[in-house]
């Protein structure tokens, strides 16, 4: 009954992630670009499937995955940076957050980034713990940080690569850099510190699981 239970729930927020899917998809900003974004999407669940099924993951770990799939599915839709969290805000809460952050650009691609190295550390976690399971907890951590400062670096190479073959239009749109000629340095160290921050989150809660 408990297995059950816990199938329904993967399938209620993998249903919450298709709707997101499908509502993105109607009228995004440039389509092209939005199926670019979008496949990785469909590489990230792929990757998502054959974990779940040969490793096992926690619930927690598979929501905090979609969640940073939503978030991604998001600003494919508006091509990241165009994504209009600031009139969101105005509307909702009554303020300016670019103003009142002093923010000169849209922020939400380093959201993006930050959501990676924060909501994908206990899927990231988890692998290393079936591939290295003699390491300690913290050698582990410290793998899952390096593990995410890599990629983090690998995708602003395929991000460039992609870049190469598009027009200075579209590569623009495709990349979010927004002028920004460090933008890729400092998409990788958003994304570090989010890994940072989740490792002492799990640290912590670690030391009071055990007391």
């Amino acid at each position: 009954m408990l297995d059950y239970k816990l199938q329904l729930k993967h399938l209620l927020v993998l249903a919450v992630l298709a709707i997101a899917i499908i509502i993105a998809s109607i009228d995004p900003l440039e389509f092209s670009d939005y199926l670019l974004h979008q496949l990785g999407t469909v590489l990230m669940l792929i990757a998502l499937f054959v974990c779940q099924r040969k490793y096992g993951l926690s619930f927690f770990s598979f929501c905090c995955y979609l969640f940073f799939l939503l978030i991604h599915v998001i600003a494919a839709h508006y091509l990241y940076s165009y994504v209009p969290y600031n009139a969101w805000t105005q509307s909702l809460f009554g303020f300016n957050l670019d103003q009142l952050m002093g923010w000169q650009r849209n922020m939400y691609d380093r959201l993006v980034h930050f959501s990676y190295g924060l909501l994908l550390y206990p899927f990231f976690n988890r692998l290393f713990e079936c591939w290295l399971p003699n390491v300690s907890a913290l050698q582990r951590g410290l793998l899952v940080i390096q593990f995410v400062m890599a990629t983090s670096l690998i995708y602003e190479w395929i991000e460039w690569a992609i870049a190469l073959n598009l027009s200075q239009e579209d590569a623009e749109n495709y990349n979010g850099q927004q002028g920004d000629i460090w933008d890729a340095h400092k998409d990788m160290l958003v994304a570090s510190i989010g890994a940072i921050l989740a490792a002492l989150i799990h640290w912590r809660y670690t030391v009071r699981s055990k007391k």
